[in-house]
This record gives structure tokens, sequence and C-alpha cells, in this order.
């Protein structure tokens, strides 16, 4: 292998690698904003009223 086509390949695989970075840090930001969503959405408790709407409405009792 010459030292233009050895050039090239390194060139190219660290184009690749520098793109696989960039994808993960974005797939990892992407996730982190959805988490602070769940935990957001629970933490209002709409997520539980939006499965049981009635739940809590009413009280029933006897005396």
């Amino acid at each position: 292998m010459d030292i233009p086509e050895l050039s090239m390949a390194l060139s190219m695989n660290r184009v690749q690698q520098d793109w696989g970075t960039a994808m993960l840090a974005n797939s990892l930001e992407t996730l982190s904003d959805v988490g602070n969503a769940v935990a957001e959405m629970m933490d209002t408790s709409a997520m539980e009223l939006s499965v049981n709407p009635n739940v809590g409405a009413n009280i029933d009792f006897r005396v």
C-alpha cells in the first residue's frame, strides 16, 4: 500500500469515527430530553389522570 492510499484510508476512518461520535452525542441528548419530559409528566400526575380519570373524584362512605 502506498502512502497516498494509506493517508486516504486513515482520513476516511477518522471522518467515519467523528460522524459516529456526533450521532451518538445527538442520540444521548434526545434520550435525555425524552427522559426529562417523562419525569416532568409523572411529577404533574397527568399520567394517572389520563389512565384513570375518575380515581379520587368520589368518596363512598356510610355512617
